[in-house]
Formats: structure tokens, sequence, C-alpha cells
């Protein structure tokens, strides 16, 4: 695929991400996992941090800075910024942090496990620095941040495979045991 094709194909995945996360997704969460705990996809950021990891880490800030405007405009209105920061952030924190491990799917999972953790904690502090919240740490570890990073890496771990081939230019072949 050339790169103009792969970059407005990022463009549109992003897009129907962040459709999806906003949309469909509130109907296939269980309500009974939302009475218990909270649980928040996150899909344009596991994308961008992909896009961080296999692509590169400046890519993943300028899609992590436009796409988390676009969530703080749609859902998050109260302070604008909060999501920009974190996922343009976090973005590029995860290209940063793969260029010093080998290219393993443990490795990549790690890093977008952490880097989703790093998120929640800068949305948390920032929230909490202009008392937008008053939620405890361990109440908000235990039942928003840690079940959102768990089910966020979940899908990460499903469209690990077919998203690193995309990046890394390679044909998506049924059948090919590359990976």
């Amino acid at each position: 695929m050339s790169r103009y094709v792969t970059r407005h194909l990022l463009w549109l995945i992003l897009l129907g991400l962040f459709v999806l996360q906003g949309t469909i997704m509130v109907w296939l969460i269980p309500s009974s996992w939302q009475a218990s705990v909270h649980v928040t996809p996150h899909f344009t950021l596991v994308f961008i941090m992909f896009i961080g990891l296999f692509h590169h880490r400046h890519s993943a800030l300028i899609y992590g800075l436009i796409f988390g405007l676009l969530n703080d405009f749609n859902y998050y209105g109260a302070m604008l910024g909060v999501y920009s920061f974190g996922m343009g952030l976090t973005g590029y924190l995860a290209g940063l942090a793969q260029r010093r491990q080998p290219n393993l799917i443990f490795y990549n999972l790690l890093i977008t496990g952490v880097g989703l953790l790093v998120f929640e904690l800068i949305n948390y502090g920032i929230n909490r620095l202009f008392k937008l919240i008053d939620i405890d740490l361990q109440f908000a570890l235990t039942h928003y941040m840690l079940p959102s990073v768990l089910f966020n890496l979940l899908f990460a771990l499903i469209c690990y495979v077919p998203i690193r081939k995309l990046l890394e230019g390679k044909r998506i072949v049924p059948g090919n045991s590359e990976d």
C-alpha cells in the first residue's frame, strides 16, 4: 500500500473507532458490569498507541492530539484539552518506549497496558487538580481505571495482528503464519 492510501486509511479507521466507542459499545458492555464498575472504551487511544509502536511516534502524537480534542468536544465538555493532552502524550510515549524493546507481542501489549493506565492516571490527576471530581484514588483505580484498562487491553489483543500488519505495510493474508 502506498503511504497516501495508508494515511487516509488510518484517518478512516480512527474515525470509525471514534464512532464505535461512543455509540455501539455502550450497548455491548453488560449492564451488570456497569453497576459495580465503570468501563470506558478507548479504542482510538489503543489504535493511536499502535501507530506509535509500529509506525512513528510523531504521527501518534498528532493523531492523539486531534482525536483527543474530538473526545473533549464530543463527550467530556467540562474542560477542553484533557483527553487531547493525554492521548497525544500516551501515543508519543508508546512510540518512544517501543524503540528500546524488541518488537514482540508481549512487550507491545505491556506498553499498551501501561499506556492505558498512564492515560487514566493523567485524566484522574488533571480532573482532581481542577476539582472536577472528588473521588479517592483507590476507589477510582479499582472501579474506573483498572476495568477500563483490562477491557481496552482485550480489544488491543483482538486487533493486534491486523493492525500490526496494516501499520508495518504487510498484506493481511489468511493462513500466513509470519507473526
